[in-house]
């Protein structure tokens, strides 16, 4: 959603085929539930995107949180785009997409479930929570090499609602 309002500002003078992921959460969440109770966060990533919830929950639980890239759903539009404006897509704002914190032993039925959603097709893993480096987001690259994902800051990137 945020690279469609950023293209659709049209500040860049870029042409790219990139939808809003806006969508309806209730359903997807209401699947999930019916699959199991046993998880312990869902949050919106609306505001700040997925980085800033995965930050945001880092720092709170005060654990370390790793990520593999390669699992991350990202369209290649997208990623096109941020890589012309030097942007990190999990900033971007995503008004239809859920950060859900779960135990590995359910982690995959709820990605079974996800993927009948009308909404949640292109649902994956996409990392861990681990005791190292608490308060950190850790994403390991397309070439196995671990980075720190920056930390949020500045202005969160442009939004309608």
């Amino acid at each position: 959603h945020g690279c469609t309002i950023l293209l659709a500002r049209n500040q860049f003078g870029i042409d790219a085929d990139v939808t809003s992921d806006c969508a309806p959460l209730w359903e997807t969440v209401e699947a999930m539930l019916d699959t199991t109770k046993d998880i312990h966060v869902i949050r919106d990533a609306t505001r700040g995107g997925v980085g800033t919830v995965l930050y945001e929950i880092a720092g709170q639980s005060h654990v370390g949180i790793h990520l593999d890239s390669q699992a991350i759903p990202v369209d290649p539009a997208v990623r096109g785009v941020c890589g012309m404006l030097g942007l990190e897509p999990l900033y971007l704002a995503c008004e239809g997409r859920l950060v859900i914190f779960a135990p590995k032993a359910v982690a995959g039925d709820i990605v079974a479930t996800l993927r009948q959603g009308k909404y949640s097709k292109d649902a994956a893993i996409i990392g861990e929570v681990t005791a190292d480096q608490p308060g950190r987001v850790i994403m390991r690259t397309e070439i196995g090499a671990e980075t720190l994902l920056p930390p949020p800051g500045g202005e969160l990137l442009p939004r309608i609602c």
